[in-house]
């Protein structure tokens, strides 16, 4: 687990999150955490351990769904030497290294169903025996666990025992993804953006231009904080010149011009012809959404200086191409129907060049 306690965000939904977690840390109880992949699951699993009374006793970590379902008892509980073919010595399981702290269970919902029976009984007797033993350890450890999934629905369709459900549930978090923490984007893109400017030695943190903040906030992060930190971070390393602001963003790493495409065949010329008309459709598209500089829609009434409105016009139909094609100069020629190097001149010639 990362140790980097650091909860950064203002919105109320996030803190109230946090602050429930808070109160349960003092109670030697179960808590699940509930959130999407990238929500902060961890951090408020150490949160919870190291607000305890457990504060100087070991955290011990283990992602469930990392493990093959043969070997996951044995991860757990231990085993004795001989106990199964390859098991050459005895070995301690995660319950007895988190003795006298806490165990923090991820992915939860990926445990098998004989996995799910020996967890019940050491939740609820504090009791273990390791595979190939015949004899019970007692062990002290505090149950933190944490899943994406929908627990009670799986304990309805049978597929998560219920009375393990109800045991571990004694308190439940549930974290909010990103696109519902209100103002909290621009706030964690500051944060993470100022520790990489640190980290490649910056004279300061210039911040992000207008253009990269309009996409931030437009993103509907679907990998949450985790996601954010990787695309700020990776626009930061990427930017040339920090004495200006951060003002190109790549969401998708993998996205290329000269992406493999599997198996599938090279595009006919009939193909391309068709892919050349979606282009086309693409860009009326993008100009069909765009309005005047001023947000009103475009009338030949209003225009008073038509080289001025031609382009303020262009200037939009560039920004919210380079938006839709995720700022992939290569995708937002084509969706143009212009060349990669016509793109660029227009974009050098309205300063939208990062």
């Amino acid at each position: 687990m990362e140790r980097e306690n650091h909860f950064v965000g203002e919105s109320g939904a996030f803190l109230d999150a946090v602050e429930k977690a808070s109160r349960a840390a003092a109670l030697n109880r179960p808590v699940l955490v509930i959130g999407e992949r990238g929500t902060g699951k961890e951090l408020i699993a150490e949160r919870l351990h190291r607000l305890s009374t457990r504060w100087d006793g070991p955290l011990v970590t283990l992602n469930c769904a990392a493990m093959p379902e043969t070997l996951i008892e044995a991860e757990l509980f231990g085993h004795e030497a001989g106990a199964f073919t390859g098991a050459t010595k005895s070995r301690v399981g995660r319950f007895e290294e988190a003795d006298g702290g806490t165990l923090f269970l991820d992915e939860l919902g990926t445990l098998s169903s004989a996995a799910q029976e020996r967890l019940l009984r050491a939740v609820e007797y504090g009791e273990i025996t390791p595979i190939g033993s015949s004899r019970p350890r007692r062990v002290d450890v505090r149950i933190v666990a944490a899943t994406n999934a929908d627990l009670p629905h799986m304990a309805d369709e049978g597929k998560f025992r219920a009375d393990l459900l109800d045991r571990l549930s004694f308190e439940v978090v549930t974290l909010p993804p990103l696109r519902y923490r209100e103002g909290d984007v621009p706030v964690l893109a500051d944060y993470f953006g100022r520790r990489m400017a640190a980290e490649l030695e910056w004279d300061f943190w210039p911040g992000f231009g207008q253009l990269a903040s309009e996409a931030l906030a437009r993103h509907k992060w679907p990998g949450n904080v985790r996601e954010l930190r990787n695309v700020v971070e990776r626009a930061v390393y990427q930017w040339s010149d920090y004495t200006r602001p951060v003002d190109h963003i790549v969401f998708d790493p993998f996205e290329s011009p000269w992406k493999p495409n599997g198996s599938s065949p090279a595009p006919s010329a009939r193909s391309e012809t068709r892919q050349e008309s979606e282009n086309v459709d693409d860009a009326a598209s993008i100009t069909a959404s765009i309005t005047a500089p001023n947000g009103a829609d475009l009338s030949y009434a209003q225009v008073d200086d038509l080289k001025e409105a031609v382009e303020a016009y262009e200037k939009r139909i560039l920004e919210a191409a380079l938006a839709k094609s995720r700022y992939n100069q290569r995708q937002t020629a084509k969706a143009l129907n212009l060349t990669y190097d016509q793109l660029r001149h227009a974009l050098k010639r309205h300063d939208l060049l990062g």
